[in-house]
């Protein structure tokens, strides 16, 4: 590995936090350098809303030991795939990220820690309605002509009254902001030759 870093701003050449919670949210530009990173993240958070809806599923008052084997086996198949994922983040940054002998060593490595945040943004979601598989997201085009999603829940019309956040979304978005600065801590540290991320 080696042992400069010239990287500027938040960590270089690590998304910043925006990017990576909008990578959460919509596939991401197979232009960009960071693309791997990226869209593992966006695939990490379809697999939490998988695991999430799997996990209500073996849960229910009416299903069967079969059917709880079934969501069990299927929650089994998508943590593999969640492993997956945050070996290919963590192979990224191992390729791309050189760091500075000596530097602090983090206790996750890159990938685990987008795996949390993917997982909480997933949460904070579902805490607004969001992720509740009821409405699709809307599409639309930004002025630049990239694609943006609107979560459908935010929408105020004449039929749907505009609603208040109730205090269980204000704390899961709170955590999530939380985890979304430490990111932005760690990724700077790293740019700063103060870090080191883990390879293993």
């Amino acid at each position: 590995m080696a042992t400069d870093y010239t990287g500027a701003g938040f960590g270089g050449e690590l998304p910043s936090p925006a990017t990576l919670l909008r990578a959460f949210r919509e596939p991401v530009d197979p232009a960009r350098r960071d693309h791997d990173v990226l869209q593992s993240a966006h695939e990490l958070a379809l697999c939490h809303e998988q695991r999430d809806r799997a996990l209500e599923a073996a849960h229910a008052a009416d299903a069967t030991p079969d059917d709880v084997a079934d969501w069990t086996h299927h929650i089994d198949k998508i943590d593999m795939r969640r492993e997956e994922l945050v070996a290919r983040i963590d192979d990224w940054v191992a390729a791309n990220i050189p760091h500075r002998a000596g530097a602090s060593l983090h206790t996750e490595t890159l990938g685990a820690v987008i795996d949390r945040m993917a997982a909480k943004w997933v949460v904070a979601q579902r805490a607004l309605g969001n992720n509740d598989g009821s409405e699709p997201a809307r599409v639309s085009k930004a002025a630049d002509g990239r694609t943006r999603r609107r979560a459908v829940a935010h929408r105020i019309s004449e039929d749907r009254p505009r609603r208040s956040v109730d205090p269980e979304a204000h704390l899961q978005w709170y955590r999530l902001a939380e985890l979304a600065d430490g990111y932005k801590d760690l990724i700077t540290e790293v740019a700063q030759h103060r870090r080191r991320l883990p390879t293993w």
